[in-house]
């Protein structure tokens, strides 16, 4: 992963004060989405959350996480390590409210 350092923007200086690094806020970014917990749940070791939080919609919405996966790829697919004969779907699963599933509390339904 050594070609991905200039995928993402320059580090910008900030005044009276050093930038975070990007590996550190990166590796924050990962661990919110490897988890799920919420930005504030952020462990210090990375950071304060909001500049973690701050980068990543930063980031989206310029289109670097876009930019990101493309290279990667396109390197992969370089290097032999991508079989477009397999395909995958995504198994995420997001579990509905216990309203949504008609437990004890849920909607109510009239029977005429």
């Amino acid at each position: 992963m050594g070609k991905a350092g200039p995928l993402l923007p320059p580090q910008k200086p900030h005044v009276g004060r050093p930038a975070h690094d990007h590996r550190l806020i990166l590796n924050g970014i990962l661990w919110i989405l490897r988890t799920g917990a919420p930005w504030r749940d952020l462990p210090e070791r990375y950071g304060p959350w909001r500049t973690v939080a701050s980068r990543f919609y930063r980031w989206v919405k310029a289109g670097i996480w876009q930019h990101v996966l493309q290279a990667l790829q396109q390197q992969s697919d370089a290097a032999g390590h991508i079989d477009w004969e397999t395909h995958s779907v995504d198994s995420t699963v997001i579990r509905a409210h216990q309203h949504a599933a008609g437990a004890k509390g849920g909607i109510k339904i009239k029977k005429h």
